[in-house]
């Protein structure tokens, strides 16, 4: 038997046995509506001092689906009338929402009450009236919600420290959502957008400056997308982070030196009339056994949102991976959250796994996303056990659809940046499909001293929190931001390939106020330029700016005219717990190599790069092909301990493949 969303609203409400566990859910009452007030129906301006109006407003602000004009705008009290068509159009939005993230079990029979009356007045769901509800309908839904059903339900563990001691409800199967006729499958994903880098004139920009990205989430993302029989979307694709999923053979660091610097020039293989540099830094890298102790709190995102077998399901599977690593000397606490945030462990030496393996075998989903709090219980969970001279981390598993409480993308990061001065790092790890908030992870992750990732398939998770553990846990060097200087003698034009969203002012390189990306234990890093030389037909718009009427432009040094560079690369850094930087510098000389001669390094992340290129459909990606790609990665596959770069090749025969279809 099929009952549609609002269907079950009136079976709920009658059968009344909707049960919420272990949380406290405080509500207003709802207004009623004045007998002599005309139907809203047959407003054409709908004033916010109706009860159901307003009432309608404080429930979509309440459940994360904020009431907005057609404009974008927010409605607040004082503000405009609604038209008819915006109340309608924000009244689908917010039940599409509810409904789709399980948040209807948390509905009052007030809050129901009006979506009733809302909904008989304007027709927008495909709905079945109260009055043909049966009683096996009302029997159906006893089975599913009563606590007597046989559902297990969770537990908290520990004290709750000021915040409501949590437990999760268990899942339900909920009903299809029906929006005009047609079932709303809604793709809710979210990316910020990218304005690829173009080319800029050594001789009015000669400097580049930007932060390092040691993310990986971007590849993982594509590659889910792909392995769907789906194009990702284009803002999805970070052409640096698909080149640094990848690990590099750059010699390790000499000395007391963090990480090492390499340089390599070359032709680019997608247009063999300019040149490809590769700058490629080597963290150190430490053994697991002799990784220092750490701190972590584990950050699980059990909201109703997560109630799908590649979120919830797939964490668990995860966080039992990493638990398995860890030893005595480390110190583990998990800190939930879904309509609020509690503890379900108190801080547990790391050998004790039963203990938190059975912590975590305990969680369901259900409920809302209180992300903020879950946030501030977890870093002050981490300050309270903080390790001198160890790993201190919190370590964030959602898929960033916080809706409850402190939500917004400039909220969160306003508090994750408050607690990164503690030096506690971040890790976040993205989990699922469909509502993937991967723009909003993306800036939890670059604001707080941390890395994201995003978790597809258990092979990720074991690559992330297995393989890849000290890189993960253990961050050897903070800020790290890189500054090159062109020769404007030798360079006519030049472009960043990828890093859109990591860019610094030139002036933020020596401001150690300025917060840059982190590198941890063993991570590689490679950053590309492409670069026209001088002499070089231009083949690419140069863009120009008027003369200046106060001053000229700086003409080039005897030095550059004499000299055999092409750049000089500046690396600043700080260790992980100071406050001022260290500065590395290295020149570049002009002497290209043939590419076939270039390390398997060099050809590998330039192939990466490439089809970046051709995901996102670039102006830059000239004569590349999918082919071309192909006979580039596969000769410079590598050691390849780990079958990565074969992966890669399997990836981009499945595109080639898609893109035939099309």
């Amino acid at each position: 038997m099929h009952m549609t969303s609002f269907k079950r609203l009136f079976v709920i409400a009658l059968a009344s046995s909707a049960v919420i566990v272990g949380t406290t859910i405080f509500t207003r009452s709802m207004p009623s509506i004045a007998q002599n007030d005309p139907p809203l129906s047959q407003m054409s301006e709908l004033p916010l001092t109706h009860p159901d109006v307003w009432a309608f407003v404080e429930l979509a602000n309440r459940y994360g689906c904020a009431a907005r004009y057609s404009d974008g705008s927010l409605v607040v009290r004082s503000g405009r009338p609604f038209q008819q068509q915006e109340f309608i159009d924000a009244f689908a939005r917010c039940g599409d929402r509810i409904f789709r993230l399980n948040l209807d079990r948390l509905l009052t029979d007030d809050e129901i009450a009006l979506l009733q009356r809302l909904d008989r007045e304007f027709q927008v769901f495909t709905i079945i009236g109260s009055d043909s509800i049966d009683a096996e309908d009302i029997s159906t839904l006893q089975r599913i919600e009563s606590p007597q059903s046989g559902m297990p339900q969770t537990t908290a563990v520990g004290a709750s420290r000021g915040t409501t001691r949590f437990s999760a409800p268990a899942p339900y199967p909920g009903g299809a959502l029906v929006l005009n006729g047609e079932t709303g499958e809604y793709n809710r994903e979210e990316y910020n957008p990218i304005d690829e880098n173009r080319f800029l004139q050594a001789r009015t920009h000669p400097l580049s400056t930007f932060s390092i990205d040691v993310d990986g989430a971007s590849y993982s993302n594509v590659r889910r997308f792909l392995n769907s029989g789906q194009l990702p979307p284009i803002d999805a694709v970070r052409i640096e982070e698909l080149i640094n999923y990848f690990n590099y053979d750059d010699p390790e660091p000499e000395g007391d030196l963090p990480f090492s610097l390499t340089t390599e020039l070359s032709e680019a293989p997608w247009n063999r009339n300019h040149q490809l540099v590769r700058i490629g830094l080597k963290g150190k890298s430490i053994p697991t056994e002799n990784l220092p102790p750490s701190n972590l709190v584990f950050l699980l995102d059990v909201s109703g949102s997560m109630n799908a077998p590649d979120k919830l399901p797939l964490l668990k599977s995860a966080f039992r991976l990493l638990v398995n690593e860890l030893d005595e000397d480390d110190t583990v606490s998990i800190v939930v959250y879904a309509g609020a945030a509690g503890i379900v462990l108190e801080p547990t030496p790391g050998d004790q796994k039963d203990a938190i393996l059975d912590a975590i075998e305990q969680l369901q989903a259900g409920g809302s996303t209180a992300g903020g709090e879950g946030i501030q219980l977890a870093y002050e969970l981490a300050r309270e056990n903080l390790v001198r001279n160890g790993n201190n981390r919190v370590i964030l598993a959602t898929d960033g659809d916080f809706n409850v409480g402190i939500s917004s993308e400039a909220e969160l990061i306003r508090l994750i940046e408050n607690r990164r001065d503690d030096d506690i790092f971040l890790t976040v790890l993205g989990f699922g499909t469909g509502n993937l908030q991967d723009a909003k992870m993306e800036q939890l992750a670059n604001h707080g001293n941390g890395q994201y990732a995003y978790i597809d398939n258990i092979l990720e998770a074991k690559k992330v929190l297995v393989n890849e553990l000290g890189a993960t846990l253990l961050t050897i060097a903070k800020d790290v931001k890189i500054q090159v200087e062109f020769n404007p003698a030798r360079v006519r034009a030049y472009r960043l390939v990828g890093y859109e969203n990591r860019l610094l002012q030139a002036e933020e390189f020596n401001d150690d106020t300025r917060d840059a990306g982190e590198l941890g234990a063993g991570h590689s890093v490679t950053a590309l330029y492409e670069v026209l030389p001088v002499g070089a037909e231009v083949d690419v718009e140069l863009p120009e700016v008027d003369e200046l009427r106060y001053q000229q432009p700086t003409e080039t040094t005897d030095f550059a005219e004499r000299s055999d560079e092409l750049m000089l690369v500046k690396l600043r850094y700080k260790e992980p717990t100071a406050d001022e930087s260290q500065l590395i510098e290295r020149p570049v000389v002009d002497r290209s190599i043939a590419l076939n001669a270039t390390s398997d390094d060099f050809r590998f992340a330039s192939a990466v790069a490439t089809f970046g290129m051709l995901l996102r459909d670039s102006e830059h990606k000239g004569n590349a092909t999918a082919v071309t790609v192909r006979d580039l990665a596969e000769n410079a596959l590598g050691r390849d301990r780990e079958g990565y770069r074969a992966e890669f090749l399997r990836l981009l025969d499945t595109y080639s493949l898609l893109v035939t279809e099309e």
